[in-house]
């Protein structure tokens, strides 16, 4: 089976890559998508979710957060101001950050609610891709 090359790039740098991809599956604005080596060339939105990568003995798990996709016949590169494997994922620290995101939406002053609500998004969606693994 033909692959392709994916790597996940952060504000900080390149935080992973694999040569050996035969699916990667994707949570976009628009919906999942499945890309495979030879895909149409595609630039999508990503949301707050997990990138699925299989490979040819296993699969793993990558929470990552809103950005942007773009598909090459034999490339994916995906664009997010955060992202971690599922085996990386502090869930106590997840649970800390949900927790604390809960506790500003519970405030009465609701300056900063929209933060907040990222904050728990983003809490949230670490710890279901920690359930992944």
């Amino acid at each position: 089976m033909n692959t392709l090359s994916l790597e996940i790039v952060t504000p900080n740098g390149s935080i992973y890559e694999r040569d050996d991809v035969e699916l990667a599956v994707l949570q976009t604005t628009a919906g999942e998508m499945g890309v495979m080596n030879g895909h149409i060339p595609t630039v999508s939105a990503l949301k707050t979710g997990y990138v699925k990568v299989n490979f040819h003995n296993g699969n793993e798990y990558v929470a990552v957060s809103d950005g942007f996709v773009e598909v090459r016949q034999h490339q994916l590169s995906i664009i997010v101001q955060t992202a971690e494997t599922a085996t990386e994922i502090d869930v106590e620290r997840a649970k800390l950050a949900k927790a604390r995101a809960e506790s500003h939406l519970d405030n009465d002053d609701n300056s900063d609610i929209n933060r907040a609500k990222r904050a728990l998004e983003r809490a949230n969606n670490r710890l279901r891709v920690a359930e992944l693994k």
